[in-house]
């Protein structure tokens, strides 16, 4: 009866176990990537940059519309007026009124202004595209930083794993040493060191599951999750991108870096912006009209009959203004335009090469790890087969406990080794990628 009740109970948290596993979250890496898009912070505020300057390029800031302005007033007199004639008797008038009121509408147009409202109106749409890709990098900067917590997340799971069974092994072996050491096969230190070592086990395995826990709160923060949500696991699945593909992204590198591709655009803008100060040497044409009302009425006086006056209509006009003359202010403003041009051309030869020596050390650290890593599986597959055969022959009472403790760590080291030069060279291949331009183009 005993027997069937542990049973039943065994069966019911199979089922109850299974049950929690299937409902724990598993955030892929392309649903991270989602909702980083959809909730970070610092995307958030990049696109909302592109928005604004989406605004700026618009007709409404091209100066190419024209004004329109109303205007409206009142006034209202009252005077006391004493007339004093030569050859007449003084008069005297209280409370003299005079009211007036006037309206217009008033329409403003610059027809020509040296070209410079072009210019401008160029210079803001490039500085559009300017914009998106600033964002584009701080789209890629997160990724990386999001893509480099996933993986150390991925990576504290495996160690994780790893420990959990390390520590059983180290639990078997406290078992087995209590045997030995009841039916006098060995003495009480076996069993000692075997406890020594189940407890360093269990506070490497804590410790480690501790920084699985912060690492998901790291996560939570670019994702805007809240922080107590901890119950999810990650995809360790990694692969890599084929070497011919890896080439064809560094040979076109210079075409696709966003730093690059931003200074294209900067040297865009500040070549308007020499023509922008050029337009300071032409001429300006404005066109006005107005369409005004004005109503006076005015009390009569000694010698004139109050009067009601309304008047309407119609003017135009077209101005030119020609600062032939400005002090210099103009000339000074294109050299300094043509000066900044020069340096925005300089910058990007010096980026150039920086960028250049950058992708040459990304792929030599990348293939680097790539070979660190092949070389960890082929240490771990070496190390597996030296634990099993230590087990057998520690099983067999032929190596001593020591023997085999060294055989499990140094499973244990080649195992975390192997974690974590696979999430070093995916990293390595990120960061390639970004450099390269594509971070955001392949599937990770």
């Amino acid at each position: 009866m005993e027997r069937s009740v542990k049973l039943t109970f065994a069966i019911l948290f199979f089922f109850i176990g299974n049950l929690l596993a299937q409902e724990k979250e598993v955030i892929t890496k392309e649903k991270a990537i989602s909702l980083a898009l959809e909730f970070n912070y610092g995307i958030k505020i990049a696109e909302n940059e592109v928005e604004i300057a989406e605004n700026n390029k618009g007709i409404l800031n091209s100066g190419y519309l024209p004004t329109l302005t109303g205007r409206a007033g009142a006034g209202y007199d009252l005077n006391d007026r004493l007339t004093e004639p030569e050859d007449g008797e003084p008069l005297q008038q209280d409370g003299i009124e005079n009211n007036s009121y006037n309206a217009s509408v008033n329409l403003n147009y610059t027809l020509f202004d040296g070209l410079g409202r072009l210019y401008n109106y160029k210079s803001l749409k490039e500085e559009y595209q300017l914009s998106k890709l600033q964002a584009r990098e701080t789209i890629e900067n997160t990724m990386l930083q999001l893509l480099a917590v996933y993986y150390e997340i991925a990576r504290l799971t495996e160690n994780v794993a790893v420990l959990k069974d390390v520590l059983e092994t180290s639990k078997d072996r406290v078992t087995r040493a209590q045997y030995q050491f009841d039916f006098g096969q060995s003495n009480n230190l076996a069993v000692l060191n075997a406890r020594v070592d189940v407890n360093n086990d269990s506070v490497n395995l804590l410790q480690t599951q501790q920084q699985l826990s912060n690492t998901k709160r790291d996560l939570n923060v670019l994702l805007d999750r809240q922080m107590t949500h901890k119950d999810f696991s990650v995809d360790t699945t990694v692969s890599f991108i084929p070497k011919l593909q890896l080439d064809s992204y560094v040979a076109d590198a210079e075409v696709n870096n966003v730093s690059l591709l931003q200074l294209d655009k900067s040297l865009e803008i500040t070549a308007y912006d020499i023509k922008i100060s050029k337009s300071g040497y032409l001429p300006t044409i404005d066109l006005s009209g107005s369409y005004g009302w004005n109503y006076n009425r005015s009390a009569a006086t000694a010698f004139f009959p109050g009067s009601r006056q309304t008047t309407d209509g119609i003017s135009g006009g077209v101005s030119l203004n020609w600062n032939l003359f400005d002090g210099g202010a103009t000339s000074l403003r294109v050299q300094n335009a043509k000066i900044n041009h020069e340096n925005q051309q300089l910058q990007k030869k010096q980026l150039s090469l920086g960028i250049r020596r950058d992708i040459a050390n990304a792929l030599g650290n990348y293939e680097n790890r790539l070979y660190i890593y092949k070389v960890q599986k082929e240490n771990v597959r070496t190390n597996e087969d030296n634990f099993e055969r230590s087990r057998e022959q520690f099983k067999l009472g032929r190596i001593t406990s020591i023997e085999f403790r060294q055989a499990q760590v140094n499973l244990l080291d080649a195992r975390t080794s192997l974690s974590l030069a696979k999430y070093d060279a995916k990293l390595a291949e990120l960061s390639l990628l970004q450099l390269t331009g594509q971070l955001l183009n392949v599937e990770l």
